[in-house]
Parts: structure tokens; C-alpha cells; sequence
């Protein structure tokens, strides 16, 4: 899949959706919101999506709540009414959101769960984050910890829970212990994808509903990949 080959709302695939919010999987290559490419990014499709559907006349409200790298795939939330995002937001930075990823690497961990605490360092030359021990001057904190839930014949498939959310954050981290993530030739897998992406999902979320104050819990069904397909 071309990098230019970009969802549109024929083939977006909605999880869940009521009238505050909806949440959609994203596929690898999609940009969540607007950039210097110019491509069309997720937030114009999902609006799209919604003046189809609802038959809206003018401009539709859409708040992007958070966003995913390029490369990879899964949830993402959006919020329909201006009520809604800044309760979203809200939760976001209160961490009250519960976000699990699924990840692919080639190497075996150097531990079967563990806890990474670095110092993330970006280089806005090159888009990429570096990860440190200790505290450098302009990085941040980053904290995330991983399980391995499956051993494939040649994967392993890892589960991942942030508490911080920086840049490039998994990618970078798991990469320092010697666990790139397969197809990120940024962080030092040794090949890409067919498709361009990264075996990055954003597999689970789970929160209160910032209106109604119901739980919502939501799965991300997988890229269609023989790899990811092995994992089930």
C-alpha cells in the first residue's frame, strides 16, 4: 500500500459510534489529521462519513481527540460534539483512558514482562526520538510496559501499555532493548513491510463515557496479514 492510498468513507471501518463519539480502526498509511503532505487526512473522511449518513447540510464538527503514527494501525478516537472533546481531552491527560497496543518483533526480549523507563530525546531533522537513561536536556520521560502473550515461529507478539505518551514512544523504546518493531526501518528493523506499514496496532481502549458515564471497551480487529493473522 502506497503511503498515498488513503481511506475514504466507502471502506472506513467504524467500531463504535453514537452521538458524542466515534471510533474508527485505522489503516496503515492514513494520517490522522492534516499535514505539510497535503493528504487527505482521517478527520476529513470520518466528517464525510458522518454528513453521508446523517444527510448534515454545512460544515460537520469533528475534534481530533489523539492521534497514531502514520505507520501503524488501530483505534482512534474522534468526538461529534464540542461537549464531548474537552471531557475526552480531559481524560486523555488524566490518563483515564486505557490503551493497549499489540507489537511484532523479531527478537526475543531480554525479559518476558518488563517496565521501560527512559528519557526520550527528538530530533525534529530527522522525525525520530532517541532514548536515553537518564535525563538530558529537552527530553521527556517515558514510561510503558510490555508482556510477550505469543511466541510465533519467527515473531514475538508483544503486549504494550503506555503511561506516558511521547513521540514515537513504543517504536523507540522497544528498539533500545533490541526489539524494533517489524517493518520499522526508522528503528532499525531490516525490512520493511509490503505495505509500508509497522507491526504497531492500537488493538484496545477502554474508558467512561465522557457524557453518558458508561464504560466503553472496544477491540481493534487486525491488519489482514498472515503474521498478524498467526497471532489469533
Amino acid at each position: 500500500m502506497s503511503n498515498k492510498i488513503l481511506s475514504n468513507k466507502s471502506n472506513l471501518q467504524v467500531l463504535f459510534e453514537d452521538n458524542h463519539i466515534i471510533v474508527v480502526n485505522k489503516r496503515a498509511g492514513d494520517i490522522v489529521q492534516g499535514d505539510k503532505t497535503g493528504d487527505k487526512p482521517l478527520s476529513d473522511v470520518v466528517k464525510e462519513y458522518i454528513k453521508d449518513k446523517y444527510n448534515k447540510p454545512g460544515n460537520v464538527y469533528l475534534g481530533t481527540v489523539h492521534r497514531l503514527d502514520r505507520p501503524t494501525t488501530g483505534l482512534v478516537i474522534f468526538a461529534k460534539t464540542s461537549k464531548a472533546l474537552p471531557r475526552l481531552n480531559k481524560l486523555f491527560v488524566s490518563k483515564d483512558i486505557g490503551k493497549t497496543y499489540w507489537a511484532l518483533v523479531k527478537n526475543e526480549p531480554p525479559k518476558q514482562e518488563d517496565t521501560l523507563v527512559n528519557w526520550l530525546k527528538k530530533n525534529p531533522k530527522n522525525n525520530k526520538s532517541k532514548a536515553h537513561t537518564k535525563e538530558v536536556p529537552d527530553s521527556k520521560k517515558a514510561i510503558l510496559h510490555y508482556k510477550v502473550i505469543k511466541k510465533l515461529d519467527n515473531y514475538f507478539l508483544l503486549e504494550v501499555n503506555l503511561e506516558t505518551g511521547r513521540h514515537h514512544q513504543i517504536r523507540v523504546q522497544l528498539s533500545n532493548i533490541g526489539c524494533p518493531i517489524k517493518g520499522d526501518l526508522k528503528y532499525g528493523f531490516d525490512r520493511s513491510n509490503k505495505d509500508a506499514s509497522i507491526s504497531l496496532h492500537a488493538r484496545h481502549i477502554e474508558f467512561i463515557h465522557p457524557v453518558k458515564n458508561e464504560p466503553i471497551s472496544i477491540d481493534a480487529p487486525l491488519p489482514e496479514d498472515a503474521v498478524w493473522n498467526a497471532c489469533l
